[in-house]
Formats: C-alpha cells, sequence, structure tokens
C-alpha cells in the first residue's frame, strides 16, 4: 500500500481523489493548499504527490519548487484542469503532468508507474 498526499484547493478533487485511490488500495491523506501540503510533509513520509496548480497562498510552482529544495526525492503528478502549464518550465520538475478530468484512468495508471517498485 503507498502512502499518497493529494494537493487541491477544491475540496470535491480532495475527496473523488481519495475515495478512488483508496479504492485502489492506497493510503491517502489531502491538503487544501501548499502551506498544508508543506506541514504534512515534515511529519509524514509520502510515496507519491499529486498537486494542483492554481491555489490560493502558495500556488503549485512554488509548492514543487520547495519539495524540490527540501531535496525531496518524491514523484509528483501535476494535475491541472489549465493544460498551458505544461510548457512552463518550473513544472519540469515533476515527473508528470495530467489535465484533470473526471475519469481517473489516467491519473491511476501514472500512479502506478511512478511508485516505487511497481513494473514501469
Amino acid at each position: 500500500m503507498a502512502r499518497l498526499l493529494v494537493v487541491d484547493d477544491e475540496e470535491n478533487i480532495r475527496e473523488l481523489y481519495k475515495v478512488e485511490l483508496e479504492d485502489d488500495g492506497h493510503q491517502v491523506m489531502t491538503a487544501e493548499d501548499g502551506e498544508d501540503a508543506l506541514r504534512l510533509l515534515g511529519e509524514q513520509t509520502f510515496d507519491l504527490i499529486t498537486l494542483d496548480m492554481r491555489m490560493p497562498k502558495m500556488d503549485g510552482v512554488e509548492l514543487l519548487g520547495k519539495i524540490r529544495e527540501r531535496n525531496l526525492r518524491i514523484p509528483i503528478v501535476v494535475c491541472s484542469a489549465y493544460p498551458g502549464y505544461k510548457q512552463d518550465f518550473h513544472v519540469w520538475g515533476a515527473e508528470a503532468y495530467i489535465v484533470k478530468s473526471s475519469n481517473l484512468t489516467e491519473l491511476k495508471e501514472t500512479i502506478l508507474q511512478l511508485l516505487p517498485g511497481q513494473n514501469k
């Protein structure tokens, strides 16, 4: 069972991801913004992070940078409704970029590919 952190300011997205990913056997924690995510990262370890880009207080680009500054080698999947972020070189520090969809197949497949010990 992998420990995942879902970071998104939209409660319905956090809950959808949590339910779906827990149904797949993962343990899921959620954070509503970058500050909350950094607090959780300081208290616990995670195997993978899903990260929204547009959030209040601290956007996903800033959070991604802070995670990498801490030298955390956690795989990060950017999940954004805005495909334009994919061209932003600041986002290239993430292992994957997915445009949000109500169909979570691509997200789930990407997570399985990036989790330690999984076949790629």
